[in-house]
């Protein structure tokens, strides 16, 4: 896997918390079986970019069902040849500040 694709997805045009909305986008992205990491923000997921995009298309897929306007952002951290570049990031990090 070659890339960390980051996402933040929610429709628009709903009043109050859209995380009922955010929580379906979720169960599409375990269903793809592809590494993640969610946070407050949005969430990191790992694969390559064919299988990113693809995912990214159903999950604006699952917010159209009874949306009728859908923000996203999308970035995508892609490096030839890497491997389980998520925690790979993280670890790299904690050993520069001193962690385990």
């Amino acid at each position: 896997m070659s890339a960390i694709l980051e996402l933040a997805i929610f429709p628009m045009d709903k009043t109050g918390s859209v995380s009922t909305y955010v929580g379906r986008v979720l169960e599409v992205v375990k269903q793809s079986g592809l590494p993640y990491e969610t946070n407050s923000m949005g969430t990191c997921i790992e694969g390559e970019i064919a299988e990113l995009m693809s995912l990214c298309t159903r999950c604006f897929a699952v917010l159209e069902e009874d949306s009728d306007r859908v923000y996203a952002t999308m970035k995508v951290d892609w490096r030839k040849g890497r491997q389980n570049g998520m925690r790979g990031k993280l670890k790299s990090l904690e050993v520069r500040e001193g962690g385990s």
